[in-house]
């Protein structure tokens, strides 16, 4: 069985930083594609960024490419996103989700991924 839980939310002002984590449990991490999702209050789920699991296929959401980065480290089976130049419209609880793909390719659509974190809720103070 694999577990996600994801750390690092927080509440922010405009402009700022934070860093998500997501630690997974269970074997076989690095072939995982690992993405993060977010969801705003009354909204539907939407795709933020993902990454392969070799960590060599990286995509992003057009509303956050250029502030956010994905990454991750299969030695300690954690991924991260690192936000900066945060907005008020980033205001969404952040899930980390894992999708089995030995063939070290990604997927954005939600309905894909097998295993999901519990979230973690940021705020973006205007």
């Amino acid at each position: 069985q694999v577990q996600l839980v994801e750390s690092g939310g927080g509440l922010v002002q405009a402009g700022g930083s934070l860093r998500l984590s997501c630690a997974v449990s269970g074997r076989s991490f690095s072939v995982y594609a690992m993405a993060w999702f977010r969801q705003a209050p009354g909204k539907e789920r939407e795709f933020v960024a993902v990454i392969s699991g070799s960590g060599t296929r990286i995509y992003y959401a057009d509303s956050v490419k250029g502030r956010f980065t994905i990454s991750r480290d299969n030695a300690k089976n954690t991924v991260y996103l690192q936000m900066d130049s945060l907005k008020p419209e980033d205001t969404a609880i952040y899930y980390c989700a894992a999708d089995w793909r030995p063939s070290d390719s990604v997927n954005i659509g939600f309905g894909e991924y097998d295993y999901w974190g519990q979230g973690t809720q940021v705020t973006v103070s205007s």
